[in-house]
């Protein structure tokens, strides 16, 4: 199944749950000790697309888009985001790494998941899925 446009995540949340989604996938993709994606059920390929979309969206992501209400929690949360595009480049380079491959095996995407970079990655988003659930009136 291709990805399209209509695939992209077009909030902050949904790229979240687009990584978070990613990452589940990536684990069970491992853990099926696949030496190519040939016959691939879950469609790694496609979920790493997605989520290499999804950075696009975290990048530009701003203290508003979190529900920051101004003053020094803006820049608290201005000062995250940085960090937040500093660990997505990274993990982009890690995602678009493992994209360019002519097969993706099991192993790969272990060696992925290990990764600092999309451990760094997670760990800021789970970070601000946290807050957002905090500011969340629901």
């Amino acid at each position: 199944m291709a990805s399209t446009e209509l695939d992209k995540p077009q909030t902050v949340a949904a790229a979240i749950d687009t990584i978070e989604a990613t990452y589940e996938l990536m684990l069970a993709y491992a853990a099926q000790g696949r030496k190519a994606e040939a016959d691939d059920p879950l469609g790694v390929r496609d979920a790493l697309r997605r989520a290499d979309a999804a950075l696009d969206v975290l990048a530009a992501a701003t203290p508003q888009q979190l529900g920051a209400p101004g003053g020094a929690v803006a820049a608290a949360t201005a000062a995250m985001l940085a960090v937040l595009a500093r660990d997505v480049a990274n993990a982009r380079a890690a995602i678009r790494f493992v994209l360019a491959q002519r097969t993706i095996g099991s192993q790969i995407i272990d060696n992925l998941n290990a990764s600092i970079h999309i451990r760094a990655l997670l760990t800021d988003i789970f970070l601000l899925d946290e807050a957002f659930e905090e500011t969340d009136p629901a």
